[in-house]
């Protein structure tokens, strides 16, 4: 006979009380195990949505989906252990700069990534346009690549905290996703399980992020510092511009396009200052005294990208999926880009067949958008300002209706707002 009833502890929290730490545990493990049903959780997940969880709750349902799954030891490595994770955004490719260029200065990244929903992109996606590439190891595999390269991008094995991805597809479906404990405890569950010693947050903010209002970013980001700090975990946050795409592409294998660029020291401002950012971040918490734009600017981090993707089966010199559709969207007048819509463009891209609508969905390796102008330039009536990629040309109608209205022209250029608005840290 079970300890608690579901429909109780729904109640509970509906009308605002709290759930004891033992009816947490049940709750998460009795969901993991098929016993409290999905619209349960449903209903379970909408009370939370609407009346939260306080810090003692929200700890302790955090350790309760870390404990329906293993954790990783990464003790063994000779490297100090760092990570980073991103809420998510349009063009946002950091990661894949980022990793080789944090191991080229010492320290060893288990970044475990996933996969795109709706308009933001999912870093497994973008890495799969490289032929060969593979997004599964072991856990044997995984600690072999950390200790010979220093960095691996790959998927979590099913065992990481196996309620966070049950948990996470029904709240996609109920309208939930925006919950910032839950959100939370979605990352966090993943990350302590994930066994690394440090964990840099790259929480954005704006219309193409999930937070669209910076007063939401900053409770995010607190939240996940105090979960990862009260577990034992060196946590800081770092709240970062998503107004506008980051770079000059969303898409799969051009975003891959462009991340090598930086590597090779090019590459957009602003994919270069967010990547030295977020790696100075991740080198203090990992206690290494390394300036990462001189490592970056040396070439070495580009030979750490091409030893992790050839590590995992992938080459790293074959050439990148082309479209084989494209179309351009030309400037309306003359003046200075001082607005791009994130969401539009992200929208567009995911038309365009560079997302999927429902988890399991093929991807369009060379699928997406690339824009010819940043925030500030000057531009003329009749210039192209994005250029569209698909392979699918029935998809191009609805990519470009995505763009109308997506870009804001003006006489004179604004200044942009900082990329890096916070710094959020336990101290």
């Amino acid at each position: 006979m079970s300890t608690f009833d579901a429909v109780e502890l729904i109640r509970t929290k509906r009308d605002g009380g709290r759930l004891t730490d033992e009816a947490i545990d049940w709750l998460i493990r009795a969901y993991t195990d098929g016993q409290v049903r999905d619209e349960q959780m449903s209903a379970m997940a909408m009370a939370i949505f609407f009346r939260g969880l306080d810090g003692a709750e929200l700890s302790r349902w955090t350790n309760a989906m870390i404990a329906t799954g293993e954790r990783m030891d990464f003790s063994s490595l000779s490297r100090p252990t760092v990570d980073k994770h991103s809420t998510g955004g349009v063009g946002d490719k950091i990661t894949l700069p980022l990793a080789p260029l944090v191991a080229a200065c010492g320290a060893a990244v288990p970044q475990l990534s996933g996969r795109g929903l709706g308009h933001t992109g999912g870093t497994l996606d973008k890495l799969e346009a490289i032929p060969g590439w593979r997004a599964s190891l072991s856990n044997a595999e995984m600690l072999a690549q950390l200790e010979s390269v220093g960095a691996v991008i790959c998927a979590a094995g099913s065992g990481l905290a196996p309620a966070d991805k049950k948990l996470y597809a029904l709240r996609d479906v109920t309208a939930t996703v925006e919950s910032i404990p839950m959100i939370s405890a979605s990352i966090m569950s993943k990350k302590i399980a994930e066994g690394t010693s440090s964990l840099v947050l790259d929480v954005k903010t704006g219309a193409g992020a999930f937070m669209k209002t910076f007063a939401d970013s900053l409770a995010l980001a607190e939240t996940m510092v105090g979960i990862g700090t009260a577990a034992g975990v060196n946590t800081v946050a770092l709240i970062t511009d998503m107004e506008a795409p980051l770079g000059r592409s969303a898409g799969n294998g051009l975003e891959v396009a462009e991340s090598v660029d930086v590597l090779a020291g090019g590459g957009p401002a602003d994919v270069v200052e967010l990547t030295v950012a977020l790696a100075r971040e991740m080198l203090a918490c990992a206690g290494i005294d390394t300036d990462p734009a001189e490592v970056l600017a040396s070439g070495r981090a580009m030979d750490t990208w091409h030893a992790m993707i050839r590590a995992q089966g992938g080459d790293p010199d074959a050439p990148l999926p082309v479209a084989r559709h494209t179309e351009d969207v030309v400037a309306p007048a003359d003046g200075y880009l001082v607005g791009m819509d994130a969401m539009a463009v992200g929208l567009s891209a995911w038309r365009l067949g560079a997302g999927r609508a429902a988890q399991g969905d093929p991807v369009q390796a060379a699928a997406g958008v690339t824009w010819h102008a940043g925030l500030g330039d000057r531009v003329r009536a009749g210039q192209p300002l994005f250029t569209l990629h698909t392979d699918t040309p029935e998809r191009m109608e609805r990519g470009l209706a995505a763009l109308t209205d997506a870009v804001t022209i003006a006489d004179a250029p604004v200044e942009r707002r900082p990329l890096v608005l916070e710094r959020i840290s336990a101290g």
